[in-house]
Formats: C-alpha cells, sequence, structure tokens
C-alpha cells in the first residue's frame, strides 16, 4: 500500500504541530516559524534544504526572543537540542513519502530547537507574543488584468502617483517594474522612482509586509552582488526602512555593512541619512565613518556626509562640519519632491544648525 502523507508532530513530545507562519518584523534571512503549543519546542521551515545553517541560527534566536547574547552562549547538549523532520511540505502541511507530492517537487524541511526549562522561561511569553502577531505563511502573489508595464511608466512620469499606489495595492509586479526602471542614468528620474518605490510598499506593506521584506533583502542583496546593477538599491531600502522603522528597522544593519565598500559609500551614506531623519537610533553606529566622510576627497561624499550626521543627531561632530563652511563644490540632494542643487557648505551649516539648537 503506498505511504500517505502524514501531519507533522513535534519531535520532542509528538503533539501535533501548526503551520509555519511569517513573523510581522522581518529579517536578513527570513524564515517562517512557529512554537510546540505543548512543550514549547520552536521550529523554522526551510524551503529548499539548502539553508539549513541559516534556518538552525533563526531557529536558537527565535528560541531565545532573538537574544544574541543568550543565544550565543548556550551550550549544545547541556542548554538545548535539535531535531531535523524532512520532507515537508508547507502548502498541505505534511510530511509527504516522497520527493514529489501533487506533481510538485517537495525539499522543505522543520528545524527544531528546544531549550532546557530555565532559558524557556524566560523567552516563551516573548515567543508566543511574536507569533500571535504573525500571518499565515503565503504564496499567493497579488495580480490584476489592470497591470501592464506601459501603465506603470506612464503612471510615474505623469506623476499620477493615486493611481500608482492603488494599481500596486492590486498587483505587485508594478514593484518588480518599478525596480527595473531604477537602473537609469538620468538621476532625476531615479530618485522620483525611488520616492515613488517607497510609497508603493507602504501601499503593498499593509497587505503583505512579507513581500516587501524580501524586496528589501533582493535590493541588498543585489548590491551585494558585483554581477549585478545596484543604481539606486540602497537608498531605496534606507527610504522604504524610513517609511516603517518599526516593521523593516531590522534590515538597517545590512546597509550600515556598505560602510566598508568603498564604491558604495555615497549610496549608503544617503540611505543612512534618510533612515536617521525618521529613526536615528537604527544607524547610531555610522556616527564614526560618516565623520571621516567629511575629509574625503570627493566633495559629494562629503556633502552627503554632512547631511546624514545632521539627521543622525550626534554634536561631537560641529567641529568637523565648521571646516566646511566655505566649501562651496556643488553637488545634488533629492529633498521635498525635487532634485536640487546644493553647495557642501550649506549642507555642513544646516547639519551645524540642527546639532546646535
Amino acid at each position: 500500500m503506498k505511504a500517505r502523507p502524514e501531519e507533522p508532530r513535534c519531535p520532542f513530545c509528538y503533539h501535533y504541530i501548526e503551520q509555519p507562519k511569517e513573523l510581522q518584523q522581518r529579517k536578513m534571512l527570513e524564515f517562517p516559524v512557529g512554537a510546540c503549543e505543548n512543550c514549547g519546542a520552536v521550529y523554522v521551515y526551510d524551503a529548499t534544504g539548502h539553508n539549513m545553517g541559516a534556518a538552525f541560527i533563526e531557529a536558537l534566536l527565535f528560541a531565545c526572543n532573538y537574544d544574541d547574547y543568550l543565544a550565543f552562549s548556550l551550550s549544545y547538549g547541556e542548554d538545548y537540542t535539535d531535531s531535523v523532520i524532512g520532507n515537508y511540505d508547507i502548502v498541505t502541511h505534511t510530511i509527504v513519502p516522497g520527493k514529489t507530492y501533487n506533481d510538485r517537487f517537495v525539499r522543505g524541511v522543520l528545524i527544531f530547537i528546544k531549550i532546557v526549562d530555565q532559558f524557556q522561561e524566560v523567552t516563551e511569553e516573548k515567543v508566543k507574543e511574536r507569533l500571535k502577531a504573525s500571518q499565515p505563511f503565503s504564496k499567493k502573489k497579488l495580480r490584476s488584468e489592470n497591470f501592464s508595464k506601459e501603465k506603470v511608466r506612464n503612471y510615474l512620469i505623469d506623476n499620477r502617483q493615486e493611481e500608482l499606489i492603488a494599481l500596486a495595492g492590486e498587483d505587485t509586479r508594478v514593484l518588480n517594474e518599478l525596480q527595473r526602471m531604477l537602473y537609469t542614468p538620468d538621476e532625476d528620474l531615479r530618485w522620483r522612482i525611488i520616492d515613488m518605490v517607497s510609497k508603493v510598499c507602504n501601499k503593498i506593506g499593509e497587505i503583505r509586509p512579507d513581500i516587501i521584506s524580501k524586496f528589501i533583502s533582493q535590493l541588498i542583496q543585489n548590491t551585494s552582488n558585483s554581477g549585478s546593477s545596484a543604481w539606486g538599491a540602497l537608498e531605496t531600502a534606507g527610504s522604504i526602512i524610513s517609511i516603517n522603522p518599526d516593521l523593516y528597522g531590522e534590515f538597517s544593519p545590512a546597509i550600515l555593512s556598505f560602510l566598508n565598500h568603498k564604491d558604495y559609500r555615497k549610496e549608503v551614506t544617503l540611505a543612512i541619512g534618510i533612515i536617521a531623519g525618521v529613526e536615528p537610533e537604527l544607524v547610531k553606529y555610522a556616527r564614526r565613518p560618516l565623520c571621516s566622510f567629511l575629509n574625503d576627497p570627493d566633495p559629494v561624499l562629503r556633502g552627503y556626509a554632512a547631511w546624514a550626521l545632521g539627521n543622525l543627531g550626534y554634536n561631537d561632530s560641529v567641529d568637523e562640519l565648521i571646516k566646511l563652511e566655505k566649501d562651496n563644490h556643488k553637488l545634488s540632494i533629492w529633498r521635498e519632491g525635487k532634485l536640487r542643487e546644493v553647495t557642501v557648505a550649506q549642507l555642513a551649516k544646516e547639519a551645524f544648525e540642527k546639532l546646535t539648537h
């Protein structure tokens, strides 16, 4: 007799478990998660079975309520144990007997972590709270008969924001098309697209924050990939984060990592300045690198750094800003819905006034 799919059970207490869900707060490595109602073990879903290392770390962090210090101080075998269940099909929420089911390949894996009672007592309630605010896993894409690439482009060129945002709420392909349009040498057009993308993401995020999380992750990964075109990617990611920092703020460390990439210093400085203008705490560790950029030979980077430091709010950079009061090199920066020409001195003066008043 052919084996039938079975509903998954917790490997520690053999209690039936629920389908993994998507956390509301997003991370670079996002895996749907769950917790056994009976014994408190947590589990993470890896769709491909090729990211089990990252999924294991995610499960350990989730079990510890994302307390990094606690998670990485635990000892395997003494403080926690783990288990893996393969052939998991999240669509039907079953363990299937083979590698295919209903003509679909099934490669899913559930990684379980169970920490000892003394630590679980500290984190269990917070873990439950996160799960209560989570959303059911969904692969459903938003599609509309009204969508066309031409319509997206026309709405953008004509600055018909309301129509474009409404269309984005019906069809997520709007986002993909806007991302493709980012790769233009026209700086003014690129910033108009960045501004529009952030508004579109805000609309889609009300329905499917997981889609926006994946989009931010893709923007950052494209920048990391030297073979990809990344014009506007970091600035766009920063703009999206700034619109909803509570939901997407955990991507900020990934943005900060580009401070070490010389080729992306101007782009990451702009992204940091955008985020800092709304939630400076998310990018506070950028202060020292930004201060060093005030002495960079590139006047554009000096101007961007001055502007970002003004938004960041630390007044220990005022002495360096004063040194730029006669720096009349010109650059362009997006503000108040337009690309405007300014000088380094002007941006430094504005930052100085912010930090001293």
